[in-house]
């Protein structure tokens, strides 16, 4: 295994790669057309007919969440009537299903947004919930690479993928212009409203333009809302609405943040857990282990679904299953509540108490945003078969991934670039 030499991964806890051999560098999302997501739908629940318009979404260049918010307004509708399984990336065309409580065929199909195209497919019993997909399929054109030995450097990352990769969250779970979602989920989770809004509204980063930047600091030095209302662009409408919200109740930060979508909100406190994995997984790395060297302890996750849990005396036997990809590692990610057998291992309670985190956090943030955080194993290894070709100095990547897989891990085995190339 290889360390990232990045500070911002480092900040994440994406701290390793699977190879030791140099990326190939290049650039993602030159285009939106670089970038394609299709999302593999799960068989149809809820039957055939009922209140919720089932859609079709392609959107080029869309966050989800600002796209749900507009085709709302267009349909003069609360944005909490629109649910949807998987949150896909801005920077790409992206093709899901959405669920819309409430509306006929002929308001949906009168709906017109630049680069975003909403086909009603029928209707359901059921809302779409997080989750309620397949998985996601991927095409990706990473352009102007720069390995000398391209075709072997692509042919062994490939291999290594097959094989295994760190299952990390990637950099949009964070938020890819500005890493901040699971920065606000800490102050969320310890109860500190006021930290919570001013992080999100006034914390800077390299990857945002001058001016947004300029507005930014300018509010956190002087909290003066009147002032960050006239000069916040209207395309920071979160960071708007919320200080509406604290112009007309001073005070009241947590009254501020549940302007916020409520899925928006939950992503915040279900961002810190991807955090403590990233940093969970890589300290494992840190401590000479690998994805396939088992430890007494760890839960074993079979490709059946089965689970089992690692023993002194089964060690060999573990090791030969990891090998064969009959089962993974997984690691506990925390949360508010835990079943029989379900605990963090040293690193993540070590973690939680540096970062001053209890299942009682967990118990008062679900109630605040209304959301189970319920503790989860997740498997620390990603495998995935790609198909690769060389388009002249371009790579194409094409492969699929289960749900809460991300894409740009896998990438960034290929590239091993900054990640301000991958964004």
């Amino acid at each position: 295994m290889m360390q990232s030499t990045y500070p911002l991964e480092h900040d994440l806890g994406l701290r390793y790669y699977a190879s030791n051999e140099d990326g190939i560098g290049g650039k993602l999302r030159s285009v939106a057309e670089d970038f394609i997501v299709e999302e593999i739908p799960p068989e149809p629940k809820g039957g055939s007919t009922g209140p919720y318009l089932i859609c079709n979404l392609t959107k080029t260049n869309w966050e989800l969440q600002h796209a749900v918010k507009e085709i709302a307004k267009r349909l003069a509708i609360s944005h909490r009537r629109i649910g949807w399984a998987g949150t896909k990336d801005r920077n790409a065309i992206t093709k899901q299903r959405i669920s819309i409580y409430d509306v006929t065929t002929e308001k949906v199909g009168a709906v017109r947004l630049k680069d975003l195209v909403l086909e009603p497919i029928g209707n359901s019993n059921e809302s779409l919930l997080l989750g309620d997909l397949q998985g996601n399929r991927f095409d990706i054109l990473i352009r102007d690479t720069e390995s000398p030995d391209l075709a072997r450097m692509v042919e062994s990352t490939t291999k290594t993928a097959s094989e295994g990769i760190p299952n990390y969250f990637g950099l949009q779970r964070f938020g890819a212009l500005r890493p901040v979602t699971h920065r606000v989920g800490e102050w969320i989770l310890r109860g500190d409203y006021e930290q919570a809004v001013l992080t999100y509204v006034g914390m800077v980063f390299p990857g945002e333009s001058d001016s947004a930047r300029v507005v930014r600091s300018e509010f956190l030095e002087s909290r003066d809302i009147e002032t960050a209302l006239h000069r916040f662009p209207v395309q920071l409408s979160f960071e708007r609405s919320m200080l509406h919200y604290l112009r007309s109740h001073p005070g009241d930060f947590a009254g501020a943040l549940r302007e916020l979508p409520p899925k928006l909100l939950s992503m915040f406190v279900s961002a810190f857990q991807s955090y403590l994995f990233n940093c969970a997984l890589s300290q494992r790395f840190d401590d000479g282990h690998t994805m396939h060297d088992p430890l007494p302890g760890d839960m074993l996750v079979f490709a059946n679904g089965r689970t089992d849990t690692a023993t002194a005396t089964n060690l060999t036997a573990v090791s030969l299953h990891i090998k064969r990809s009959r089962c993974t590692i997984a690691l506990f990610m925390p949360g508010k509540e835990m079943a029989a057998g379900q605990v963090p291992d040293a690193t993540t309670a070590a973690l939680l108490e540096e970062h001053h985190i209890t299942p009682a956090d967990y118990e008062r943030a679900a109630k605040f945003v209304r959301t189970k955080f319920e503790g989860a194993y997740r498997p620390i290894t990603l495998r995935t078969g790609i198909e690769s070709s060389i388009e002249n100095k371009s790579v194409r990547l094409k492969f699929t991934l289960p749900p809460g897989h991300y894409a740009t891990t896998v990438c960034r085995e290929f590239m091993k670039a900054d990640p301000a190339k991958m964004i």
